[in-house]
């Protein structure tokens, strides 16, 4: 039913059992090894491009939250009108919570693909999956792309004694696959082995999660589901490591911790790429500012200030006094006559022909 999934696990695989085979051959369980380190590697590698965006999605959602919390606060009585402004926000500012899961979902049907694979290389189990084949029959029947031959020579591989398809709470009858190809191994072998793999797992799991923690802004912290996940990535996932770690094959162990070997590698490449992205963004903020600035020791030029009366130029004070004089009615009781514009005054002054009532009002 899955098989779409299966195969493309299958082949990935193939094609690094192959490249390394050529150095150590194809029966040595570090061949087989670094198979499934490298399938890891890969698909990691096809998924760098969208988690660059899930860790953009979730740097944009923390700038986001004061924003959405206003918008919780508005319509906390209108569900519907929420949804639309939340919506209408996200697509204003390019924002998709999809892209935020994307990576992750991508590696739970790879996960399951290569647990599946690898369990098929033993098909001697009478379990839940399993097809309770005989022990030759396992040996001499292909398992997806792999040969019979690749299968035999994956049944002979080991690490430290210790079958790479083998787990710890492996039932005595799976162990007998192991017989004809390198020996039935012993739990305590499989311990030794997995045992390591499985607290190196967990710690990376923890480490991880507190460095993506640690990169969250107060408010982001703050927000109780976002304290509820920490909790989880910080303590839940990595006992779950241990928890599971005796049911789970030694490849899976390694699985898990090169893509967490990965993930730390990866985070610290991406925030410092997007840290210098800011400091850059930040420098041409103060370059520009800096342009936009006056010159030291220039005066910058109000243009709206408005004209003082000591601005007023001596003709204009004059041509007041003028008509201030024209105006005032005379000492002996009798008014002076307005003198017409161009005659002599008495003094000999000659009033100017371009003042009087029609620049008074343009004054005012």
């Amino acid at each position: 039913m899955l098989d779409f999934i299966y195969y493309p696990v299958s082949w990935i695989l193939w094609f690094w059992h192959r490249v390394f085979g050529f150095a150590f051959g194809a029966d040595n369980g570090l061949t087989w090894a670094l198979a499934v380190v490298f399938l890891v590697f890969t698909l990691r590698l096809v998924l760098y491009k969208p988690f660059v965006k899930q860790v953009r999605t979730t740097k944009q959602m923390q700038e986001l939250q004061p924003q959405i919390k206003e918008l919780q606060k508005k319509y906390k009585n209108d569900r519907q009108k929420m949804a639309t402004e939340m919506q209408k926000l996200q697509k204003d500012h390019g924002f998709n919570p999809l892209m935020g899961c994307l990576p992750i979902l991508a590696q739970v049907p790879v996960f399951l693909g290569l647990f599946h694979v690898l369990r098929s290389f033993n098909r001697t189990g009478t379990g839940i999956g399993q097809l309770g084949m005989s022990v030759y029959d396992n040996a001499h029947t292909p398992n997806y792309v792999f040969s019979a031959v690749d299968v035999q020579s994956f049944l002979s591989a080991r690490i430290l004694g210790a079958p790479i398809s083998a787990y710890i709470t492996s039932p005595p009858s799976q162990l007998q696959a192991f017989a004809d190809y390198g020996g039935v191994p012993t739990k305590l072998s499989i311990a030794l082995v997995s045992i390591p793999l499985m607290v190196i797992a967990g710690l990376a799991t923890h480490f991880n999660a507190r460095a993506s923690v640690a990169r969250q802004s107060p408010e982001a912290a703050a927000n109780p589901q976002s304290a509820m996940m920490n909790k989880l990535a910080l303590w839940v996932f990595p006992l779950g490591v241990l928890v599971g770690g005796p049911f789970l094959p030694i490849a899976i162990l390694l699985y898990w911790v090169s893509n967490n070997i990965w993930t730390y590698g990866q985070q610290h490449l991406v925030f410092g790429r997007m840290a210098k992205e800011e400091e850059i963004k930040k420098q041409q903020k103060l370059e520009q500012r800096a342009q936009n600035a006056p010159k030291p020791g220039a005066k910058p030029v109000n243009v709206k200030k408005k004209q003082s009366p000591s601005d007023a130029t001596p003709v204009d004070a004059n041509a007041d006094a003028v008509d201030a004089v024209d105006a005032a009615p005379s000492t002996n009781g009798t008014a002076k006559s307005p003198t017409k514009a161009g005659q002599r005054r008495s003094g000999g002054q000659k009033r100017p022909g371009n003042r009087g009532r029609p620049n008074q009002k343009r004054r005012r």
